[in-house]
């Protein structure tokens, strides 16, 4: 069996493009060479923005750094073509850590989840994927924001953001969101209930939110960091809370993160809290019950931006970074019988 791969032929200086990726095709293994028990086929890819740190270079001891020459990782869904394991028979779908190629064996114990048959492969990337339940844990566990408590959110038209204010709207606060663009503006109150936006494209943020929230911000779910970020640690009430999501507006250009004003936090009381899905895993069973309650009531408006075809994968991915895609960005490389696009 050929297997396509995209593999990390530079590092990004500055905006990723697709001379920072090599396109290669090798056969299959017969057999895993790394403990492997089943061999899974590639139906989607996630595309999120921490990719731009794993293919950066920098290392660190808190995220991967991808090696020039290897292929990129990412989330997905594949389904079982080969299986050493009854638990995991030919066919069943696993949604977990994946790669930018067809074919990869893993170990379905290590941080995969099998996809209910009832349950679209785009739904297991999509409102049950890692970015609504990043949403969920970021708002439920890290912010908790109570009924009344006013919740502002940055990228907030976006797969991440989208879903934290509107998780925020059902557990009853106040809930702003921050976006570009009268399109995102649009939907963020049309579909998603959100009843106050601020476009940042077209308004002053500070002179906007100083009007919306004169006595302060209770919880702030950050997705952008940078200036954004400086800027509304002075606007946070005291015990403000602080869910750190992302960093997006440093992903391509580090010198747009600006120190905090420490002493504003500390005086405020402030709380500010990375976080990532993982540190919830007991969680999980419940947040996914919850968002798909949420989704069947009509709570949840979300869209999901799938782009098929292998050969486009880095433009795909690029596309996160200069605001052309709608919603939770996902890449189709094979259809449903598991034949190559």
């Amino acid at each position: 069996m050929i297997n396509r791969q995209w593999r990390l032929a530079s590092r990004p200086q500055g905006a990723v493009n697709r001379s920072n990726f090599d396109y290669a095709e090798t056969q299959v293994l017969a057999s895993p060479d790394t403990g492997g028990k089943v061999l899974l086929r590639t139906e989607m890819l996630l595309c999120m923005p921490t990719i731009r740190n794993f293919i950066s270079g920098k290392r660190s001891d808190y995220y991967p750094t991808i090696e020039l020459g290897e292929p990129i990782m990412s989330p997905g869904v594949g389904r079982v073509v080969e299986s050493s394991d009854s638990d995991y028979p030919v066919g069943t779908r696993l949604v977990g850590g994946s790669s930018w190629q067809d074919y990869q064996w893993v170990d379905p114990e290590q941080g995969y989840r099998v996809v209910p048959n009832d349950t679209p492969s785009v739904d297991a990337l999509g409102i049950l994927g890692m970015n609504a339940l990043t949403a969920y844990f970021g708002v439920v566990e890290v912010g908790q924001p109570q009924s009344g408590e006013t919740l502002l959110v940055s990228g907030a038209a976006g797969s991440v953001g989208s879903i934290a204010a509107q998780i925020g709207r059902i557990r009853g606060a106040r809930v702003i969101g921050i976006c570009g663009g009268s399109e995102k503006v649009n939907w963020l109150k049309d579909s998603c209930g959100i009843a106050e936006v601020i476009d940042y494209k077209a308004q002053d943020v500070g002179v906007a939110l100083d009007a919306l929230c004169p006595d302060g911000v209770d919880v702030f779910f950050d997705n952008i960091g940078g200036t954004m970020l400086r800027d509304i640690v002075q606007r946070m009430r005291r015990h403000g809370r602080i869910a750190l999501c992302g960093q997006i507006a440093t992903y391509d250009d580090a010198a747009d993160n600006p120190p905090l004003d420490m002493m504003r936090i500390i005086y405020g009381a402030i709380r500010l809290q990375g976080f990532l899905v993982p540190d919830f895993a007991d969680q999980m069973p419940q947040a996914l019950e919850r968002l798909s309650e949420w989704d069947r009531q009509g709570l949840l408006a979300h869209r999901e931006d799938v782009r098929a075809g292998f050969e486009a994968l880095p433009d795909t991915f690029a596309s996160l970074f200069n605001g052309s895609n709608n919603g939770t960005l996902i890449a189709r490389i094979a259809d449903e019988e598991s034949r190559p696009i």
